[in-house]
């Protein structure tokens, strides 16, 4: 193969390539700032005008839509998959309400028939003992999660971790429910929405000293490097469940902050010492809540908000 030749090929599949992935510069003035105009199906050059492509082909749906709810009706496509369902919503339901498309009641022979029919399709979605320990775990993620209060995000993060748990045969020898709500605490704390063990354990059907057992378990074997949990991360809830005034929230940010860096926070219980620092900046704001009234919302013991309170307004140099 000649020079010439070898250049021409090479040419070719550059503009193949190009092709490919599309323009990503304009010809006339090498802009990258590009516009796609859905209207006229063109890419035009923001800065000289040019039309650099036309008659471009539309990839979205042929109706249009103006609302949410249009898009709705208009839509003929099901939900996205998920990973907070055993069969990650592939499977089909059958609707418990029995009308037929158009809303009119079915015939008792009908009715009998669907009820036959969605039965066995409850059935036959799990087909062995490890589809079923999935959907029993994932419906207790849920369960949790809603009690929580937590992001849908939350529970997707929490199912993908239930799912490699079980992959890595983590759950035998363990209950299913601690594992899955081992799993969803780490979740918590892998989306930056920290439940305390304590709130966790009073939405599960486990104690609390199995829940941190199997979680540093889990944690441990799925290599899901946790870092600590900031106190910050708790301060806005617990202000607005104690209700207190934005700067009680700011002042309290400012006190962890500052004795975190003396080194105090080493080896403390994260959700005491937010308690600690939120009890401190009442009192500096003359917004005064009692030991026990910060104790239960954070869910820690007086004699625990009494030490740390200490600690910090010596580091702070505050004496009250």
């Amino acid at each position: 193969m000649t020079r010439s030749t070898r250049q021409r090929e090479r040419t070719r599949e550059t503009d193949e390539t190009e092709e490919q992935e599309g323009v990503r510069a304009c010809p006339e003035c090498e802009s990258d700032n590009l516009v796609k105009d859905s209207d006229r199906g063109e890419l035009i050059c923001q800065d000289c005008g040019l039309v650099v492509e036309e008659e471009k082909i539309d990839p979205g749906p042929e109706w249009r839509a103006f609302n949410h709810q249009e898009r709705q009706q208009k839509s003929r496509v099901g939900a996205p998959t998920t990973q907070t369902m055993h069969d990650k919503g592939l499977t089909t339901t059958i609707d418990w309400k029995d009308k037929d498309a158009y809303g009119r009641s079915i015939s008792s022979k009908k009715r009998s028939q669907m009820h036959r029919l969605r039965k066995w399709q409850e059935r036959i979605r799990t087909k062995d003992a490890g589809e079923r320990n999935l959907q029993f775990a994932l419906s207790e993620i849920d369960r949790m999660a809603s009690a929580l209060g937590v992001p849908r995000s939350v529970r997707e993060v929490a199912s993908v971790i239930y799912r490699r748990a079980l992959k890595e045969d983590l759950i035998r020898g363990r209950s299913i429910e601690g594992v899955a709500t081992s799993a969803l605490y780490a979740a918590c704390r892998k989306e930056g929405i920290p439940r305390s063990l304590e709130e966790i354990s009073e939405v599960s059907r486990v104690e609390r000293k199995e829940i941190g057992r199997t979680y540093r378990y889990i944690s441990q074997e799925l290599g899901l490097e946790m870092r600590p949990v900031d106190p910050k991360k708790y301060v806005p809830r617990f202000c607005s469940e104690l209700e207190l005034s934005e700067e009680v929230q700011t002042k309290a940010n400012e006190i962890i902050e500052k004795t975190a860096e003396e080194g105090l926070l080493s080896g403390k219980s994260p959700t005491g010492y937010a308690a600690a620092a939120i009890y401190a900046a009442s009192l500096l704001c003359n917004e005064k809540k009692t030991q026990r009234e910060v104790a239960d919302v954070a869910q820690v013991t007086e004699v625990t908000i009494r030490n740390r309170y200490q600690e910090q307004i010596e580091a702070m140099g505050i004496h009250g």
